[in-house]
């Protein structure tokens, strides 16, 4: 089978996504996979994540039935829902790009994405990334993410799609991390 970008369609589908994002969470790998693998922080529910594809569909790689890999769209509506990100939300508003602040902006954010172990190195993360923007690039004019600093497989393949590292701070929890910007009109 070839692997397919398409939307997030079916609960089952949902529930192989919470599974992929359960099996590369951070607190669930051991420190040489996350160095060498990276690794996801924030932790979905199904609600959630129905939630979310309802106000607008997420991009998903599929090969055959399998979901094999995801890229979340949080938009601004769902800030609270997760408070670990209500941080990052609320420094949106005080970070600047060329001379606006941040928040000024018609974004989205990343909410999440992973590629599963299988599957990696085959342009899957590049790939969600431009279906991604394809779908979005009319009503938004950035994605807004950050990353761990200490997940280098994550910061170079953002670096690679075309992110940049606008701001980088440290949470109350010592982990450092970057806030990167793409232009999706691009």
């Amino acid at each position: 089978m070839s692997v397919i970008i398409t939307t997030l369609s079916t609960d089952d589908e949902i529930e192989q996504l919470l599974k992929l994002q359960h099996k590369n969470l951070a607190r669930n790998n051991s420190p040489q996979t996350i160095e060498s693998q990276g690794f996801v922080t924030v932790e979905h529910t199904f609600d959630l994540l129905k939630q979310m594809n309802q106000a607008e569909p997420q991009i998903v790689a599929r090969d055959g039935e399998k979901i094999v890999g995801y890229a979340l769209v949080m938009l601004k509506e769902f800030r609270q829902s997760i408070p670990v990100l209500e941080p990052m939300f609320a420094m949106l508003s005080q970070i600047y790009l060329s001379n606006k602040v941040l928040s000024d902006y018609h974004y989205y954010v990343m909410g999440q994405i992973c590629i599963d172990e299988q599957y990696r190195g085959q342009g899957l993360f590049d790939q969600l990334y431009l279906g991604q923007k394809e779908q979005l690039k009319d009503r938004y004019e950035l994605c807004v993410t950050e990353v761990a600093t200490r997940n280098q497989r994550s910061m170079n393949a953002h670096r690679r799609v075309g992110f940049e590292s606008i701001h980088e701070y440290t949470a109350p929890n010592d982990e450092n991390w970057a806030v990167v910007v793409w232009n999706i009109r691009k």
